[in-house]
């Protein structure tokens, strides 16, 4: 696990804030190389998909130039909705690591109890993902 990582995620869920999004950063990092970013953009794209993980994810396989992501952990701001645990398991993710729990819609729990397990690491950078989040609703209500 690496701060540096979460840091990295924590400035592209301020992109995404920047740009009218819900502010969640992803970064997928293998053999301690970040090799996949992503922040939310399911406003921008009109892609009920465009989420930071999935997006992330999605370079990650690009780069490895296959879809088994062995070996990757993600790391995002906030954890990840079902969609994405689905698609954590079914890419076969090593690890995530998330900073804010999300009550409403967090799935973390969906990581494990099936052939494949992703490992988790919750907690992370935890303040700063809640305070970026409660920044940009309260300003969206106001």
């Amino acid at each position: 696990m690496n701060v540096a990582f979460m840091s990295e995620a924590l400035e592209l869920a301020r992109q995404a804030a920047g740009l009218g999004e819900v502010p969640v950063g992803a970064v997928a990092v293998h053999d301690g190389a970040v090799i996949g970013r992503g922040y939310n953009r399911r406003e921008i794209d009109a892609d009920p998909f465009a989420h930071a993980e999935l997006i992330a994810m999605r370079e990650a396989a690009r780069t490895l130039k296959a879809w088994r992501l062995v070996g990757v952990t993600v790391y995002v701001t906030l954890e990840p909705c079902a969609m994405c645990a689905g698609a954590m398991v079914q890419a076969r993710l090593s690890a995530v690591v998330f900073g804010a729990d999300d009550p409403k819609q967090g799935r973390a729990d969906l990581l494990s109890g099936h052939n494949h397990v992703v490992q988790i690491t919750r907690g992370v950078e935890a303040a700063a993902s809640s305070a970026l989040l409660k920044d940009f609703f309260a300003k969206l209500r106001a």
